[in-house]
């Protein structure tokens, strides 16, 4: 399959438009409404589907299939991350009005490094084709690991990570709006904010260990893999305020996602003693993912229980009460770490351990 340089640019130009139209559109400090998630996730889809049209057209049926078949693991596993998501917004207080910039630029940290990623991992390849078991053997293990810890959780506000954050970088004591840096007495601070941000993108780090793997199980053409991963991710703002009050009934996403790790790598184990066919992998991975969904979905209905809390503390409040963020909740061990205020919870929500252990 070869791919011309125009047609890499003519992708990284429409991915920039839409990313600034997003970023336009969604100027101030505001709550994302419910409504304009959904038609928000309806273009982001619609996007990405046509987009295996073009591909469909220009390449063929095989090369289409393999995009839309590393799309849709992409999107599945970000459902995962839309849980990761709400659950550090809501460990650190974040108000909605101030997720979606967290959001943007957590997405675009993610579209850099998911590129750098797929370009190393290309270079292995080609170089070393025996990688390719390798992958296969990670995506084994890592499916088994998922489903056996599938109900492991550990405390967000304990990532190391942030931990060296808090140390190194001067921070404020709460909230500045949506900044997530502020010059106070002439010294450069970084707010709760910026704690937030580098949680995520973090966690989006650890995600792509998993799901770059999985993708180049489907295809080794770099291109299909980056846009696969791309116009996937694009759409994981919108999806987040979309299903983030819903995410609690997806009780079953990490059997449906194990089973699909094992699955993809299992076939790249296979290639040298049989390929399985792109039809064949994308009815497989679109059964197990929709199947996960619909059982979650019956076995939940009418499930009283609450989801993850999204904060809708009002701007002008939050820098009162922001101290959560900075000085609780408190890391054990941490001198710098001060007590949990009063009117936090005493129980701290609790986040998937590891990305996808």
């Amino acid at each position: 399959m070869s791919v011309s340089l125009w047609l890499w640019f003519a992708v990284l130009a429409v991915i920039l438009v839409m990313l600034a139209i997003d970023l336009l559109s969604h100027r101030g400090e505001r709550v994302v409404s419910l409504r304009e998630a959904a038609v928000w996730s309806a273009i982001w889809v619609t996007l990405g589907l046509g987009f295996g049209v073009v591909v469909w057209r220009m390449f063929g049926p095989e090369a289409a299939g393999e995009y839309y078949a590393g799309y849709v693991i992409e999107k599945s596993l970000a459902v995962d991350n839309v849980f990761v998501f709400a659950l550090i917004f809501a460990a650190f207080a974040v108000p909605r009005a101030y997720q979606h910039r967290v959001l943007f630029y957590g997405v675009l940290g993610a579209l850099i490094m998911r590129a750098a990623f797929i370009s190393g991992g290309a270079v292995l390849i080609e170089r070393f084709t025996w990688v390719l078991y390798l992958f296969g053997a990670f995506l084994v293990a890592t499916g088994i690991q998922m489903f056996r810890h599938r109900n492991t959780h550990s405390d967000p506000t304990r990532n190391p990570v942030m931990r060296l954050t808090r140390r190194f970088i001067p921070s404020t004591s709460g909230f500045r709006g949506a900044k997530f840096w502020v010059k106070e007495n002439g010294r450069w601070l970084a707010t709760p904010l910026f704690t937030v941000l580098v949680l995520v993108e973090t966690s989006d780090l650890i995600f792509a260990v998993d799901s770059i793997p999985a993708i180049f199980a489907i295809t080794q053409e770099p291109f299909l893999v980056f846009t696969s991963n791309a116009f996937a991710i694009l759409g994981l703002r919108a999806m987040y305020f979309l299903l983030a009050d819903l995410i609690h009934r997806f009780i079953y996403l990490k059997v449906g996602l194990a089973a699909v790790l094992v699955f993809v790598g299992a076939k790249m184990l296979l290639l040298d003693v049989y390929k399985i066919p792109i039809t064949l992998s994308l009815s497989v991975i679109g059964a197990l993912i929709l199947g996960s969904v619909v059982a979650s979905l019956w076995r939940t209905s009418g499930d009283p229980a609450s989801p993850p809390p999204l904060i809708d503390t009002p701007p002008d409040l939050v820098d009162t009460a922001a101290d959560v963020a900075v000085d609780g909740p408190s890391i054990p061990g941490d001198p710098a770490s001060d007590p949990m205020p009063p009117s936090t919870p005493s129980t701290t929500p609790q986040i998937h351990s590891g990305g996808r252990s």
